[in-house]
């Protein structure tokens, strides 16, 4: 197994922790450069840049407000160099509204040094998210 892959696997098993079992974030942080950056898509409701590991741990935080639950069902994995592109199959349920969401979503994710410098999550069908996650009659 390469270092990048070695790293990410460290990532998830802390990401999962975290999440779950509301886990010590500093795990996650010792994955992660001073400056790492995550893109999300500005019109889900935790979309934006998210800064430094600070950053990632109130997106992770803002990602427990809004799910209930998360299940990747598959995820493939290509490596090159000092990125990786993971293709996650995944069924999410949203907190506010208990509906279950069937998506799939794409992450760029880039490493320096060993540690992730860069997120970037490339959804499916953002409406589909919005719409599950929605408080209204118009997510029914």
């Amino acid at each position: 197994m390469t270092p990048t892959m070695s790293a990410l696997q460290r990532f998830f098993a802390a990401e999962a922790a975290y999440v779950s079992a509301g886990g010590d974030f500093a795990e996650m942080a010792a994955c992660l450069a001073t400056d790492v950056v995550m893109y999300q898509a500005a019109n889900l409701p935790y979309g934006g840049e998210w800064h430094g590991p600070d950053g990632i741990r109130r997106f992770m935080d803002a990602m427990k407000e809004t799910w209930l639950s998360l299940e990747f069902l598959e995820q493939r994995f290509v490596a090159d160099g000092d990125a990786v592109v993971i293709y996650n199959v995944g069924k999410l349920r949203a907190r506010a509204t208990g509906r279950v969401l069937n998506t799939s979503v794409m992450q760029l994710i880039t490493f320096r040094d060993g540690l992730i410098s860069e997120i970037r999550p490339f959804y499916l069908d953002t409406a589909a998210v919005m719409a599950a996650v929605a408080d209204t009659a118009d997510g029914e």
